[in-house]
């Protein structure tokens, strides 16, 4: 669906650019909105290669497994429904804990994981448990306590100060993550 969506905006804008005589300006446009994200994709990388590489050693040493096991504590009020020991509070810990510093793409194969083990204890298999609905909210609204990808974008575009948004990036997703959790049990309730 969005799929159909993004591809009419993009048929419907190169129509018009080249009804109104401006289709320059889209050849220009395409050309150097390459080159600049090829650039993006070029300074982000290191910076997400090296938190893979923290978060993949913090994996093998077991510090994740640790930090899994306090998270863990905190997080079983809010999924009862799972084991105490069971597997799916280690990826769910580790999908947290990888949002908490920015790192969407490293988060996701731990919430995938997340997933796929949340649906193993779903009883009903067409339909999404409450413990992966609680789940989604959660990742969705991501506690960050540095954005690290956020970082190395104002970096790359000369921010004078590049670490300026982290106290409001923290409190907005504070503040996202507490209503999600209130909006969640309040609908799980309800349905």
């Amino acid at each position: 669906m969005v799929n159909k969506l993004w591809t009419y905006f993009i048929l419907i804008g190169i129509l018009y650019a080249i009804i109104s005589g401006n289709s320059i300006n889209v050849n220009e446009t395409i050309l150097n909105s390459s080159k600049e994200s090829l650039e993006v994709f070029l300074q982000i990388f290191p910076v997400i290669t090296l938190w893979l590489g923290i978060m993949n050693i913090a994996t093998k040493s077991g510090l994740l497994d640790i930090l899994a096991k306090y998270l863990s504590k905190i997080l079983h009020p809010l999924f009862p429904e799972i084991p105490k020991n069971h597997r799916s509070f280690g990826y769910i810990s580790s999908n947290i804990i990888a949002n908490m510093f920015g790192l969407g793409s490293a988060a996701t194969p731990f919430g995938l994981k997340a997933m796929d083990s949340l649906q193993e204890l779903n009883k009903n298999k067409k339909v999404a448990s409450k413990s992966m609905l609680t789940f989604t909210a959660l990742n969705t609204s991501a506690i960050t306590i540095i954005p690290t990808t956020l970082i190395a974008l104002r970096i790359m575009y000369g921010s004078v100060d590049p670490t300026k948004t982290v106290f409001i990036t923290l409190i907005s997703t504070l503040v996202a993550t507490f209503f999600s959790i209130i909006l969640n049990a309040l609908l799980a309730r309800r349905y």
